[in-house]
């Protein structure tokens, strides 16, 4: 993962952490490959039913926002 990339997506996920961390649950990144960001949603966030309505609407667009060069944020269940 390019170092520079990784801090700006970290800095993008404590944006949005404090409103998963009111819920119970966190984000954690997995990955940064071709412009693809993977994260895991853990806690109450893993298994809540508009965990893909946050991934998109909440953490895609913030970490677009600060690294524009993403192209999508997937998350992965383990």
């Amino acid at each position: 993962m390019n170092n520079s990339i990784t801090d700006k997506v970290n800095k993008a996920l404590e944006e949005v952490r404090p409103f998963l961390v009111a819920d119970g649950g966190d984000v954690e990144l997995i990955d940064i490959q071709d412009h693809v960001v993977t994260i895991k949603f853990t806690g109450a966030c893993s298994d809540c039913s508009i965990n893909q309505s946050t991934l998109k609407l909440g953490i895609e667009s913030t970490i677009k926002k600060h690294v524009p060069e993403i192209l999508e944020v997937i998350s992965i269940v383990e």
